[in-house]
């Protein structure tokens, strides 16, 4: 789904005009964008969790040379976890708990 197909899908359901629906969906995603970038988790209960995690450096292999070792640096990457809810519907069963 792109942006343009959610925006159709969202003005399809409410029954508004896409142009009323655009201006929305962008500061949704600008909400979110802002909010990873000084380090904030959006959690949106139901469906998931947007966070950012530290991954550390590590070395790699290139696979045309895998006797050439390249150093990957550390960095902070956005991350999505799915909520219970959005697990079942996309499951199409229930999401039992780990003990």
């Amino acid at each position: 789904m792109t942006k343009a197909e959610l925006v159709e899908g969202i003005s399809e359901k409410l029954k508004e005009p896409k142009k009323n629906i655009t201006p929305v969906v962008e500061a949704l995603f600008s909400s979110i964008t802002d909010a990873l970038a000084t380090g904030e988790k959006c959690t949106f209960v139901g469906f998931g969790v947007f966070e950012v995690r530290d991954r550390a450096a590590r070395e790699g292999r290139n696979p045309q040379n895998p006797a050439k070792i390249v150093k990957i640096p550390a960095k902070r990457v956005p991350v999505f976890r799915a909520g219970k809810a959005l697990k079942e519907k996309v499951l199409g069963t229930k999401v039992r708990k780990k003990k």
